[in-house]
């Protein structure tokens, strides 16, 4: 029982990231078992489960590691690439109603410069027309 105890505490232990603390239990655990040849050999097969346990940890903690700073490049990259396509597709719309502008400046001038003309004929017609 008093084993069972001292793996609970490595697991805790083991839980806050401390290898030191698995590997101090495992020991613990070895000297509370010392009295029989075939419980040191447990022993010893439990430390090994442990330590391949451990690597697998160490692993795993590496490979979302890489992932986490592989995805935090990759929103930075698409962040930019997306903020640089809207200031693009901004200014290209910019430039349209620019152009729309001017565009609709000359129709109005154009406009303008034949209401003119019109305007001038007509008087021209009526001028004649009271002439004759």
């Amino acid at each position: 029982m008093e084993v069972l105890r001292k793996r609970k505490k490595t697991t805790e232990g083991s839980a806050e990231g401390t290898d030191a603390g698995v590997e101090a239990g495992v020991e613990e655990e070895m000297m509370a078992t010392a009295g029989s040849d075939e419980m040191i050999q447990v022993s010893e097969e439990m430390e090994s489960d442990i330590q391949r346990i451990l690597e697998k940890i160490d692993r795993f903690t590496q490979q979302v590691s890489e992932m986490l700073e592989t995805g935090k490049q990759l929103f930075k990259d698409l962040s930019s690439e997306f903020e640089e396509r809207m200031i693009l597709i901004h200014r290209e719309q910019m430039e349209k109603w620019q152009d729309d502008i001017k565009l609709l400046r000359m129709i109005d001038s154009t406009n303008e410069a034949s209401r003119s003309l019109l305007q001038n004929a007509q008087l021209h017609l009526l001028e004649n027309v009271r002439e004759n």
